[in-house]
């Protein structure tokens, strides 16, 4: 049966946001065959993508759901039906389809074969940008209109000009407040509250730390490997991880901070002390470390302490080592004290740093926090509350790991999402 004609400004489905949850919702709602309105605040869609990853976008991890569950966050069994209907092996299919070769490292993570994330923006919109999509850039959207509590229209700015797009159905894919100058500036959040919708604090994740005291600074450009981070809150050990750091001219940064840091920013929303153990001999425990450092102060004993430290540090972790020990540089190895010993063991082992804040929204990779889970239904992806709203990526309270978790996240859900949203009776 032959589509009947819509006027210009009526649509099956209006998708609000083009970064990858928008851009997936649009291509599945034009395969069902929908009239899709999607609406970008930017000039281009997909502008967090071709930045995520250091420019190589982590398309997705290439490990089971159950995995990705345990890396996500607060509620991942929310994500059940959406994993279940739509999963990495699909999105991967889609990219590959297009002509996209990709590849697995350290991880499961993957990323393309070029390392270029433009490459993966180019071949998901080639895909999603069907003959059913209309794409309006410089759109801002203000309100989304309801009648009897039923999606009714959504007005938007574009170029300064007013407009309205009438559907009966809206995909709110608005991202979250992350990385700002990319659109993510929060207006899906002011959307959905004007609706009803409860809005859990968006706060920064996949974040640097600031850190109190100098040392950090002193150390910036150092990359560690293979050390064992601990956050403490309040005094109590509360999560750890292991893996690559690197210290930063405002503290601490790299993977593994950025995997604490989400409980790190709760922590010191509420107000609480907050502090990181870093511990650069993870493999030996303090008998074995104190073995270690007696035989190389035994086998080393004629040279000065700062050539000895070399066998033990990063050469640029030596000398702050050496003062918070308070040893002399130029002190021979035979002339180390038991207790001096005992201080170099205990720092190994525990070099601790005080955090006193986050990094802002500017630097986050991510946002925790958004569209409280429990005002939308998780086998559909709509509203509890309005007939025809429904939600996709980073807009709704859930957030990840790093690894390609967040991306895979936006792509099941915008299945999902727009799945449901075609099955919409529009007559």
């Amino acid at each position: 049966m032959e589509k009947q004609a819509k006027a210009k400004d009526n649509f099956d489905i209006i998708i609000i946001g083009g970064g990858p949850a928008g851009i997936v919702a649009a291509g599945i709602a034009g395969r069902e065959g929908k009239d899709v309105l999607l609406l970008e605040k930017k000039r281009a869609v997909g502008r967090k993508m071709l930045i995520s990853g250091k420019g190589r976008c982590n398309i997705t991890n290439d490990s089971y759901a159950s995995h990705h569950f345990k890396k996500i966050h607060p509620r991942a069994k929310f994500l059940k039906t959406a994993y279940k209907e739509f999963f990495k092996d699909d999105i991967l299919d889609i990219l590959k389809g297009q002509g996209l070769d990709y590849k697995t490292e350290r991880g499961n993570r993957v990323f393309p074969a070029s390392d270029k994330s433009k490459d993966v923006l180019q071949a998901l919109s080639k895909w999603a940008f069907t003959k059913y999509l209309k794409l309006e850039t410089n759109a801002e959207v203000k309100h989304i209109i309801t009648k009897e509590a039923k999606i009714h229209h959504v007005e938007y700015l574009q170029m300064g000009q007013k407009k309205k797009a009438y559907a009966p159905t809206v995909i709110l894919a608005t991202g979250g407040k992350s990385y700002p100058l990319t659109g993510s500036t929060g207006d899906g959040y002011k959307l959905a509250k004007e609706l009803g919708h409860k809005i859990i604090k968006p706060l920064p994740a996949l974040v640097p730390v600031e850190t109190i005291g100098e040392l950090a600074p002193s150390l910036m450009g150092l990359s560690l490997k293979n050390v064992n981070a601990t956050l403490w809150v309040e005094g109590k050990k509360i999560r750890e991880e292991f893996g690559e750091m690197i210290f930063t001219h405002f503290g601490l940064s790299g993977p593994i901070i950025l995997t604490l840091s989400r409980d790190i920013v709760l922590a010191l929303d509420d107000n609480k002390k907050v502090a990181i153990s870093i511990d650069l001999k993870p493999a030996l425990d303090m008998e074995k470390l104190d073995r270690r450092l007696l035989r190389d102060i035994d086998d080393n004993r004629k040279k000065q302490v700062d050539n000895l430290f070399k066998q033990w540090l990063p050469s640029k972790l030596i000398h702050p080592m050496l003062e918070l020990c308070g040893i002399n540089k130029e002190k021979k190895a035979h002339q180390i004290t038991a207790e001096e010993r005992k201080k170099i063991r205990h720092l190994l082992k525990d070099l601790h740093f005080t955090v006193s804040r986050s990094r802002s929204f500017k630097e986050a990779i991510i946002t925790q926090g958004g569209i409280d889970l429990s005002g939308i239904d998780a086998k559909t992806m709509e509203s509890k509350l309005v007939k025809g709203l429904y939600f996709a990526g980073e807009v709704i309270d859930l957030d990840a790991d790093t690894g390609g978790y967040n991306f895979q996240i936006a792509y099941s859900t915008a299945q999902l999402a727009a799945r449901n949203a075609s099955k919409t009776d529009i007559n």
